[in-house]
């Protein structure tokens, strides 16, 4: 472990074994930094908050200062951090909320370029990356290996599915499917994120079956609901076209985002 001496941890904080925190920064008597994580300078964790191993976090972060909301009182709530997080240059989270699920979370492995905000209640995957300057907001849900493009916008309480695609500078007002791709002001699908599912490994007769059920789908031929049906008795032992289904199914506090050509009935 080695910390620099102008650095203050202060009594009560946890760091893990094997540690480096650079100059400058200030950990919280109830922060817990995970074995082998990296603090390069000007670092602020606060509040309850825990950060797993092999953190990688850069200057002027700021990680588990109170949720910016405007009910808050001073509850005690958290902000959780996964494994192997790439924090960049002025990113911040928030800890959630009483009015919310009290918790912040992020999973493993995920990527937070310069200057992006993750507020209170959110609850975000595995892989997830957040680009120069995303915005999300309070109470959003965000899927594995989902990435969010620079400068976009999540309105709170939208869900993003896994494998989607956010384009830069989108305004998001409603739940993006799995595997969808959103772009525009105000956002609008403009289809599935191929791209990303076989940079995960799927094989060309899953891409296939996702983009045949995502057409059928968003066909004008009938309503949305009878697509629905008619997606249901097409695969109905496709795992990935069932997750998809039941995506949509679950529903949330935002209608899901449509393509352009498309309207919901």
């Amino acid at each position: 472990m080695r910390i620099h001496p102008s650095t203050i941890v202060e009594d009560g904080a946890v760091i893990g074994e094997g540690a480096e925190i650079g100059p400058f920064c200030h950990i919280g008597p109830r922060a817990t930094l995970g074995a082998g994580a990296k603090l390069v300078s000007h670092v602020v964790i606060a509040g309850n908050t825990t950060i797993g191993a092999n953190a990688h976090i850069y200057p002027f972060a700021s990680l588990g200062h109170a949720p910016q909301h405007l009910k808050y009182r001073g509850e005690d709530t958290r902000l959780v951090i996964g494994d192997n997080c790439l924090v960049r240059e002025s990113v911040t989270m928030n800890p959630g909320t009483v009015q919310g699920r009290s918790e912040t979370t992020v999973g493993d492995d995920c990527s937070f370029f310069t200057g992006a905000h993750v507020a209170h209640d959110c609850h975000l995957g595995s892989h997830v990356t957040l680009i120069n300057n995303v915005m999300l907001a309070g109470h959003c849900v965000v899927g594995d290996y989902a990435t969010i493009a620079g400068g976009s916008g999540i309105h709170q309480f939208t869900r993003i599915g896994h494998h989607a695609y956010i384009g830069g500078l989108a305004a998001v007002e409603g739940d993006v499917i799995p595997f969808g791709m959103v772009l525009g002001n105000r956002a609008y699908l403009s289809g599935l994120n191929v791209i990303g599912m076989k940079r995960a490994g799927f094989n060309r007769e899953a891409v296939r079956n996702v983009r045949k059920a995502y057409r059928m789908l968003f066909s004008d031929d009938l309503t949305f609901r009878e697509n629905m049906d008619e997606v249901q008795s097409e695969y109905p032992d496709d795992a990935l076209v069932q997750d998809l289904l039941g995506f949509i199914r679950a529903g949330g506090d935002r209608a899901i985002c449509f393509p352009r050509h498309s309207r919901p009935a």
